[in-house]
């Protein structure tokens, strides 16, 4: 999938917990999880809100694109 979720970067940074997260923000351990791994389909913006505000961080310090060179609508430039 060409977005990363960095969730356990940040969270490593700030010496904190998921379950310490998910109990501030008011979400399972479980969602929360699942977000971690890189698995959620979607987030919805008022829980990255909330895990930007309560980790004082930027949606681009949790979120990165990368490029998937295997994806079918990644077309090579010729230069």
């Amino acid at each position: 999938m060409p977005v990363i979720v960095n969730l356990d970067v940040v969270l490593a940074q700030r010496k904190m917990k998921l379950n310490d997260l998910a109990a501030a923000i008011g979400i399972t351990p479980q969602n929360l999880s699942v977000l971690k791994a890189g698995r959620a389909k979607a987030i919805r913006f008022s829980t990255l809100e909330a895990i930007c505000q309560h980790l004082n961080c930027q949606p681009g310090d949790i979120l990165a694109f990368e490029e998937d060179s295997s994806s079918p609508n990644h077309v090579e430039k010729e230069v």
